[in-house]
């Protein structure tokens, strides 16, 4: 009869043997995780997995051994480096730009009309408290910040 050790231990090696399974792209299907392929060769990952476990190696070294023998993209988490920035970047980088443009076009929107108004006021002949008016009417308000402008909605 199997102690209570020895169940922890088979839970534990089995929990990690999962995760590691999770993580890892079968060579055969390539769409799914080992843990989820029934292909041939994801039931002998997966064994080979246990057995590594059991034989001590932590979970990097085994990620490591199974990248040396099938490549990168046996990995669903590729690594950060310099090949694989613009992958991990591109989301920022794109985002980003989004945010640029639309800012952007809100201050052209904002600041257009105010001078297009300006323009129509100073070719009419008007008296200088007239002038005065539509200048501090038509003049745009000082930029807040688009954060505390938020925050007010």
């Amino acid at each position: 009869m199997a102690s209570e050790e020895d169940l922890k231990k088979a839970q534990t090696v089995e929990a990690r043997a999962r995760n590691i399974s999770h993580n890892v792209r079968c060579t055969e299907c390539g769409s799914q995780s080992i843990e989820d392929s029934q292909a041939d060769v994801a039931i002998l990952l997966r064994k080979l997995i246990r057995d590594d476990i059991r034989s001590g190696k932590t979970d990097k070294e085994i990620y490591k051994k199974l990248e040396d023998e099938f490549g990168e993209t046996v990995l669903y988490a590729p690594r950060f480096d310099l090949q694989t920035a613009a992958l991990w970047l591109s989301p920022v980088i794109v985002a980003g730009g989004a945010v640029g443009v639309w800012a952007y076009k809100k201050h052209k929107q904002r600041t257009n009309v105010h001078i297009m108004a300006l323009n129509l006021v100073r070719g009419v002949p008007l008296t200088p408290i007239e002038k005065q008016t539509m200048l501090d009417l038509l003049t745009p308000p000082p930029q807040q910040r688009w954060w505390l402008r938020w925050l007010r909605r």
